[in-house]
């Protein structure tokens, strides 16, 4: 008695050609994906100058660059997202994408702008948008001499710094700094007490 041989399986039924056929196709698909996302671009804001801190945000102040962010471009702000009121959360470097936790509403703000004297003039490395202390030098009542320096406020970021007009252009000793509120009383108190005041770039020491 002999028997019949095994019909063979068909070949496009073997389920491991279709699984290697459907690991194919995603693997296109994905690339193509990544390609495609790569190549999409978003309109966001760039700082064309270095915003200080507590500083308003103007539609002057940026350019609208296309720039690919992918997963994270939701972390920025477009256009369409800057409103009045809004200011610096921080300061923001001349060039530097504008981050959403870069900003705030002035409402909410927790620093304001003050302008100072500084006794002994303003660095020439400070600029807008320089972190510095404020130390003040108390006024002794019975020589007209001053105490020993001390550190008066320690977070504070330089806003401006205006310059005297006259034939040659300089930097006067005025400088517009953002403090904190909580040390504007402390700040006024000292200038109306006479103390003389001044600013340290961070990182020079005392």
């Amino acid at each position: 008695m002999t028997t019949k041989p095994r019909a063979r399986r068909a070949f496009w039924g073997d389920i491991r050609f279709l699984i290697g056929i459907a690991l194919v196709i995603l693997s296109i698909a994905g690339v193509w994906l990544i390609v495609s996302s790569s190549r999409e671009t978003t309109p966001v804001l760039q700082a064309n100058r270095t915003i200080a801190q507590g500083e308003a945000l103007a539609s002057d102040d940026f350019q609208v660059v296309e720039v690919s962010l992918g997963a994270v471009v939701d972390g920025y702000l477009a256009p369409q997202d800057l409103v009045a009121g809004m200011i610096a959360a921080r300061t923001v470097e001349s060039g530097e994408l504008l981050p959403a936790v870069a900003t705030a509403d002035a409402q909410s703000g927790r620093t304001t702008n003050i302008v100072i004297d500084s006794s002994v003039g303003i660095p020439e490395k400070v600029e807008s948008g320089t972190p510095v202390e404020l130390w003040y030098a108390p006024r002794l009542e019975d020589d007209g001499e001053f105490d020993v320096p001390r550190i008066l406020a320690a977070d504070v970021v330089v806003a401006s710094i205006p310059e005297t007009d006259g034939m040659l252009t300089q930097r006067s000793a005025a400088v517009e700094i953002v403090i904190d509120r909580a040390d504007v009383a402390d700040v006024l108190a000292a200038i109306t007490s006479g103390a003389a005041l001044s600013i340290v770039p961070l990182g020079t020491g005392s």
